[in-house]
């Protein structure tokens, strides 16, 4: 890999969650801490304050395990690719922007946030969702049944605008049975990552 250092020797390495892909830190490498990283598998810097190598983790134990590295467009910019052991941060959170590392479904999230939400109010709130929420699991199964046999029957047809819709109304209702059923997406991924072969 042909890497840019600048004049002091460095390239700044940004630091990613392989699963969640959530930017963890930013550090710097030398040439000797990429080489040190790609030997021991553990993320290792070059600490500008200390002027040594420094492994993440070394005193902690929350290390950076490596899954890879990519180099940027230019060549000097590293994206390092980890499996984090506990926090990143030497404060103790989770990435060095306080935030936790969560993994994310992008818009789905947000529509599991909602559903979440119109399931707590359901007594108080008039909405399509709270509404299935008052009628039970039973109305809410049975709309994912008939959303799976509308979308099926649409994929037998030509018109990828209704396949579409009838995707997207199946998706919806099936996030609304997950939550009656007190489960979420992460926990489909979960059994799905486990059937990985």
């Amino acid at each position: 890999m042909q890497i840019k250092y600048d004049d002091k020797g460095l390239v700044p390495a940004i630091i990613q969650d392989a699963k969640t892909k959530n930017v963890l830190m930013l550090g710097y490498m030398n040439k000797e801490a990429y080489l040190k990283t790609n030997e021991t598998k553990k993320v290792t810097f070059f600490s500008r304050s200390k002027q040594r190598l420094w492994t993440k983790g070394e005193e902690s134990g929350n290390f950076l395990n490596l899954v890879s590295i990519k180099n940027d467009c230019d060549n000097d910019t590293l994206l390092i690719t980890v499996n984090p052991v506990g926090p990143t941060c030497h404060k103790g959170t989770d990435n060095c922007w306080g935030e936790e590392n969560e993994q994310t479904f992008g818009f789905l999230s947000e529509l599991e946030t909602t559903i979440a939400e119109r399931e707590k109010n359901a007594d108080v709130e008039k909405s399509y969702v709270a509404s299935l929420f008052k009628l039970g699991i039973n109305k809410i199964a049975q709309k994912v049944g008939e959303e799976a046999v509308e979308t099926v029957i649409e994929a037998k047809d030509d018109n990828d605008e209704l396949f579409l819709n009838e995707s997207a109304d199946l998706l919806f209702h099936y996030l609304i049975l997950l939550r009656a059923k007190g489960f979420q997406l992460k926990n489909i991924e979960e059994v799905l990552l486990a059937r990985k072969k």
